[in-house]
């Protein structure tokens, strides 16, 4: 029988209350019932193992997507333990498969010194989601096994066979009444779990897909944990030291793990996790780290004459510009704002964080001059384009003040003054411009019509990007500032969208567009204001015949299709290619791409904030053989693009 140092038994399984609003509220235990509640079911269970790897416990945890989206989780934990719960008087693990708040991540005496998951509530809501579920507990030499159907328990926990080892396998298909879709994405699941192997240093993780004829399968350990992490964000960047400054402190109540890298580029990229869970909107940990990171540099080129007597301190913005870092806290009672759990709000935290990098990073930099002189100096550069920007900022401003209207004189504006329902297209050229203006609805369409190619933000500062002929009259239109000074609050229009040609041009000039928006203006795209025209690629036309708009090969093949179904052969059909938006009259601009009622939008959105960052830096950073590999793996995917 295995023996284990904290005891994790019935009387460590805590029942706060019952399941019954789970199947009727699913969106209040999974945030959604779409793909990403879908993909919530599995971390959920995953969850369970890492707490038990968190614990000392666990070591490994395989995944599989079994045909028809059936997902089978394994760990080699402790097992969930077997014997009748005191208060329930049912088995304990029947009890946590069924009843909301039942778990050993409550209190102080329980199974766990520290968990991420939903708090207990992760397998039970799992279970009331799901079709069906079985549950097998490797435990004190025996295998026991239980099933469930949509929550309710159809087979009562049992020994059925002897067992080496321990552990915990689930295997679940999701309740498609309940959910949109119960289409698993391989990517996506892969990318959390390779996410969870950095943060749990030494824990395998192995996912497979077994749906196709040729399954897929990656298996992640990383003994080198955030090190590792950020090794892998930054392996497209020019780096400024080698190796990651690496910190942790494990004694006290917070264990704390960062691990830090400087790089060439001008934007700075920190996650913060507090219990392997992303705490995308920061909190308290970031809040002390930050502050350190400012008073340390700051401390030091001070002590070392690098910043004269007379100069101003850096500022924290300039100390982190090129950062690359990961922070990770664990804490036992985490304190999340919103139901999210997307900023950690344990205020002890910031004082910890902050007392460990003061010491630990102050040593580093002692001991290692050469990578302290490195940084330093490009923070002292980036102070410099600092104020640059903000002088440039402040003769933007005050050249606006001085003239009649502060909006640029390409903009044709919209009557309406509401941003809800206004919105501006981002034109390439100016007789693309000149058509979508003619087109356009007055009453709530702006037009911004652009010339050439404009500038690469991914490789400019700020101070580059104020007074920019081809830059400041997208500021300008929205209206609402840019970097540290952008507030959503203020755009002008409730829609950005950009409408370009759909050749090798107009991808790149969207590509630049979508860098600045990135870099510059975040929070644009994160609110969901950001969208690309999808202007037809075909016309098929025929004399007493209303012409038919085709959007890509498949819908040209699709028409063709439908019109030979009605007697009218290919040969009978006049095709054109638009190569480009000023082919189209302002009718046939409006018709096809800028009509509310028959235009396609493609929204731009960004879930995966890592993912974002690393293809940008891809397509458009100083590194050229990682965008050349890029580019060859990916050529075979390019369709109606005139290369």
């Amino acid at each position: 029988m295995e023996k284990f140092e904290h005891e994790y038994g019935a009387e460590q399984i805590q029942v706060l209350e019952g399941l019954e609003a789970v199947r009727k509220r699913p969106g209040m235990y999974i945030g959604s019932t779409s793909v990403r509640g879908l993909h919530h079911l599995v971390y959920e269970i995953v969850d369970n193992g890492v707490d038990e790897a968190l614990a000392g416990y666990c070591t490994e945890i395989n995944v599989v997507i079994e045909p028809g989206n059936i997902i089978c989780v394994t760990d080699n934990g402790r097992g969930i333990p077997v014997e009748i719960h005191p208060k329930t008087k049912i088995s304990t693990a029947e009890t946590v498969y069924t009843v909301l708040h039942a778990g050993g991540k409550f209190g102080g005496d329980s199974g766990y010194k520290v968990s991420g998951g939903l708090h207990g509530v992760g397998a039970s809501v799992v279970n009331a989601l799901s079709n069906w579920t079985e549950v097998e507990i490797k435990r004190d030499g025996s295998l026991y096994k239980m099933k469930f159907e949509k929550g309710k328990t159809i087979q009562k926990l049992e020994k059925i066979g002897d067992a080496t080892g321990t552990g915990t396998k689930v295997r679940f298909f999701a309740d498609d009444t309940i959910f949109e879709s119960t289409e698993y994405e391989y990517d996506v699941l892969e990318k959390r779990f390779r996410e969870i192997a950095f943060l749990t240093k030494g824990l395998k993780i192995t996912i497979e897909d077994q749906r196709e004829e040729t399954p897929k399968k990656a298996e992640f350990c990383f003994e080198g944990g955030l090190i590792s992490f950020v090794e892998f964000l930054n392996k497209n960047k020019e780096k400024l030291h080698k190796s990651p400054i690496y910190i942790e402190k494990t004694d006290g109540e917070v264990p704390v793990e960062i691990a830090i890298q400087y790089t060439s580029s001008y934007s700075e990229n920190i996650y913060t996790f507090t219990n392997n869970i992303n705490t995308i909107e920061g909190g308290t940990h970031l809040e002390g780290f930050k502050r350190s990171l400012t008073k340390v540099f700051n401390d030091y080129a001070r002590s070392h004459k690098i910043l004269k007597e007379k100069d101003p301190n850096l500022q924290g913005e300039d100390i982190r510009e090129g950062i690359t870092a990961v922070v990770s806290v664990k804490v036992k009672e985490p304190q999340f704002e919103g139901q999210t759990k997307t900023k950690l709000g344990n205020s002890e935290v910031t004082g910890v964080v902050q007392s460990m990098v003061n010491e630990s990073l102050s040593s580093f930099l002692e001991e290692n001059p050469n990578v302290a002189k490195a940084v330093l100096e490009k923070c002292i550069s980036a102070s410099r384009a600092r104020e640059a920007a903000r002088k440039a900022r402040e003769l933007a401003r005050k050249k606006s003040s001085l003239e009649t209207s502060t909006l640029p004189g390409k903009l044709a504006d919209c009557s309406s003054k509401n941003p809800d329902e206004c919105e501006v297209y981002i034109v390439e050229g100016d007789s693309a411009g000149g058509s979508a203006k003619q087109g356009r609805d007055r009453k709530f369409q702006a037009i911004l019509p652009l010339w050439g190619k404009m500038l690469n933000v991914e490789k400019a500062r700020a101070d580059k990007i104020y007074g920019n002929d081809k830059l400041n009259p997208v500021i300008l239109a929205v209206g609402a500032g840019i970097g540290s000074d952008f507030d959503v609050t203020k755009i002008r229009y409730g829609k950005v969208i950009i409408m370009a040609d759909a050749d090798v041009d107009g991808a790149h000039i969207r590509t630049l567009l979508l860098t600045f928006f990135f870099r510059y203006m975040r929070p644009l795209i994160e609110n969901g204001n950001v969208f690309l025209a999808q202007p037809p690629l075909y016309k098929l036309s025929k004399k007493g015949m209303e012409d038919k708009y085709c959007y890509t090969d498949e819908d040209l093949e699709k028409a063709y299709k439908e019109l030979e179904e009605k007697g009218i052969s290919r040969d009978q059909l006049g095709l054109q290619r638009y190569k480009g938006l000023g082919e189209m009259n302002p009718e046939q601009l409006w018709e096809t791409t800028m009509n509310p009622e028959t235009r396609t939008l493609v929204k731009v959105t960004m879930d995966d904030a890592i993912k974002a960052d690393e293809i940008f830096t891809l397509l458009m950073g100083d590194e050229v053989e990682p965008r050349r590999v890029f580019i060859q793996s990916n050529a075979k995917y390019v369709k109606n693009l005139d290369i």
